[in-house]
């Protein structure tokens, strides 16, 4: 078996199961769009997660970092900011797993040789 390529990944899938089941330990459950939001994300996540521990590819990196922005951005894009509960775990949640593909992306070297390349560092 091939050791874990980052920690990181392993981080995103609890996170991803937190996420799904957050609606319930949290009691936004009743908060149709918010704990659906919640599920859908969630269920992403850990699938992009344990693609990147399975077969790591920075593309998977860049899907957990596009979830992330969603997560941030979704208690307003869908209305249910005003809940505090459902408002909090999407944003907290968002910036952490945004926190971890960003520290992925740039400090494993066979993702970021684009970077370099095209900076010229």
């Amino acid at each position: 078996m091939k050791p874990l390529k980052h920690w990181t990944d392993a981080v995103n899938a609890v996170l991803g199961v937190w996420l799904v089941v957050s609606p319930w330990l949290m009691g936004y459950q009743d908060v149709s769009t918010a704990m659906w939001n919640a599920v859908i994300v969630g269920a992403a996540l850990v699938a992009a997660a344990l693609g990147a521990i399975f077969v790591p590819r920075a593309w998977e990196e860049w899907t957990e970092g596009g979830l992330a922005v969603w997560l941030f951005a979704s208690p307003w894009l869908l209305g249910f900011a005003a809940m505090e509960a459902a408002m909090l775990t999407a944003v907290c949640t968002g910036v952490v797993i945004f926190a971890l593909a960003l520290w992925t992306l740039t400090t494993d070297s066979e993702y970021n040789g684009w970077w370099h390349k095209a900076t010229g560092h």
